[in-house]
């Protein structure tokens, strides 16, 4: 997938690098990591990314207020949080704020695999 850039953004290296390997396996070759809320906008700034992972949860920032700020940045891409915090009110609030999808920690590469199908209806995912 050429033409799908992703950065995962998460302050846990574990969480980083598992769904980084699952996005691999699902063909998407373009990956970027930031562990926390400055190199998630540094990056945001320099890269046109279409799909940002969002950690609702980080040391220097809440992913949740960072949604205006990515999509001031860049408008069209799609930001889904991921939190193992998955109460009604921290989805509706995230979605409120312009989340496009939230995932649950712990997910599943089939859980990752649903949400890019989402976005992306017509790609076939591996």
């Amino acid at each position: 997938m050429d033409d799908i850039a992703i950065l995962i953004v998460d302050d846990v290296g574990t969480v980083r690098s598992f769904l980084n390997q699952t996005l691999m396996h699902l063909g998407i070759d373009d990956v970027d990591e930031a562990a926390n809320a400055a190199q998630c906008m540094s990056a945001c700034a320099q890269k046109n990314y279409q799909i940002v992972f969002l950690d609702i949860e980080l040391p220097d920032g809440d992913g949740k207020a960072m949604i205006a700020e990515i999509n001031a940045v860049l408008p069209d891409a799609k930001v889904v949080m991921v939190s193992a915090h998955s109460t009604i009110d921290n989805v509706k609030d995230a979605i409120d704020k312009g989340a496009k999808g939230f995932v649950v920690k712990p997910f599943s590469p089939k859980k990752i695999a649903a949400m890019l199908k989402k976005f992306y209806p017509s790609i076939e995912f591996a």
